[in-house]
């Protein structure tokens, strides 16, 4: 377990000095990956009855990175100081049935299985949908309904609070880890075949991941030109928390687990 002492280098106090969040510390960077074979293994799930999709896969995917592979993205800043969260959360966007956007979280997505993240990623997206949303939500619904310039000004408490201080808000439940570790969303359902997320100033979350759209590209393989399926996916990285570096072993770890899907069914390893 990572402590707040191995995560303050000397580079992340200067880092959370010379850094706005998230106006100037943004990192973007972006990577095609081929799910050719993925896709086969998803159409057989789902033939067994299990309703999975891609993404699905790619929040378990990051849950598990953060956890064995880069756990220094599971942390956020806080009075100057990078801190390790307790637990890995995935907050996944959700296209609501009004067309506007939600979003659904998945506690401890390090510790689930295929199975085990497809139940419960497909019950909270339908709570979500029938209207019962997660407490981040409902604060977004109660700041929409605040006349300007009230709603400004109750951001900025909540902000210095659950933010700056680390605070909870006891009469609301919302605190600095609201938003979870890491967000994904899926722009590719919705016809957009990149993009690149917004580090919510609300959200403390170090990643964000966007699965952009998929499309058959010629590609080589063993020297020779292929059609395969072709995923786009784009991340967002707080600069002040982690580096370029911890997005590329991210990457690394997605397109070795893309080839092994099947890691995903078992528990994984303490």
């Amino acid at each position: 377990m990572l402590t707040s002492s191995d995560l303050n280098t000397e580079w992340r106090k200067v880092a959370s000095t010379i850094y706005k969040k998230p106006v100037d510390s943004k990192i973007f960077g972006s990577v095609e990956v081929d799910i050719t074979e993925l896709e086969k293994f998803i159409t057989q799930k789902r033939k067994e009855g299990l309703k999975i999709t891609l993404t699905h896969i790619i929040t378990l995917i990051v849950g598990r990175a953060f956890k064995y592979e880069i756990p220094e993205m599971n942390s956020f800043m806080r009075r100057g100081k990078v801190v390790p969260r307790n637990q890995i959360d995935a907050m996944v966007s959700v296209l609501q049935s009004n067309g506007e956007m939600g979003s659904v979280k998945i506690e401890n997505t390090d510790k689930l299985t295929l199975l085990e993240i497809s139940d419960m990623l497909n019950e909270r997206v339908q709570q979500s949908r029938k209207g019962d949303e997660n407490k981040a939500m409902q604060k977004k619904s109660f700041l929409a309904k605040l006349p300007w310039p009230f709603r400004a000004w109750f951001f900025q408490i909540y902000k210095t609070i659950t933010i700056n201080l680390g605070m909870s808000i006891p009469f609301t439940g919302l605190n600095s880890n609201s938003f979870g570790s890491y967000v994904i969303s899926n722009i590719g359902s919705i016809g957009l075949d990149q993009g690149y997320g917004a580090l919510l100033p609300s959200g403390n979350v170090s990643l964000v991941l966007i699965l952009g759209g998929d499309k058959k590209k010629p590609v080589v393989v063993d020297d020779e030109i292929v059609i395969r399926k072709i995923l786009s996916l784009s991340v967002t990285l707080d600069h002040r928390v982690i580096d370029a570096s911890h997005g590329a072993r991210l990457f690394r770890h997605i397109k070795y687990m893309i080839k092994n899907p099947q890691l995903l069914e078992n528990p994984p390893e303490n």
